[in-house]
């Protein structure tokens, strides 16, 4: 499984509109034979679906390792999502994963959405 491979998988999936949690996962290959460790990514992934941060990395995790993938939930939070304003703001922390780098979600969810302001803060729940 090959860095291009994880070009493969979206940096960012999340609903298009409404107040939702999220979560930041790394992604690797599953089979370290012949890999280094630097060959992995951090994906954002959240959903109006989901009651718990967990329910999101289970359903996310569990589709990865299908396809040979390892996964690790880095932390989460909620996003505001704002499709009209166009504008996304990533605040909060899970009570299970802890508080995700919002630094690093808000700026994958800049490069999936160029012309939407996108904020984030520590604070909140």
């Amino acid at each position: 499984m090959a860095a291009a491979d994880l070009a493969q998988i979206p940096d960012v999936d999340i609903d298009p509109e409404g107040v939702f949690k999220y979560v930041l996962i790394r992604v690797h290959p599953a089979s370290p034979s012949g890999t280094s460790a630097g060959e992995c990514k951090e994906i954002v992934r959240g959903y109006k679906w989901a009651e718990y941060h967990a329910d999101i990395y289970d359903k996310v995790s569990s589709e990865l390792q299908k396809k040979g993938y390892g996964c690790e939930c880095l932390g989460g939070g909620r996003i505001s999502h704002q499709s009209q304003d166009r504008k996304i703001h990533v605040y909060g922390y899970s009570m299970g994963y802890g508080r995700a780098q919002h630094s690093v979600s808000t700026e994958k969810i800049k490069a999936k959405y160029p012309d939407y302001e996108v904020t984030w803060a520590d604070d909140g729940y």
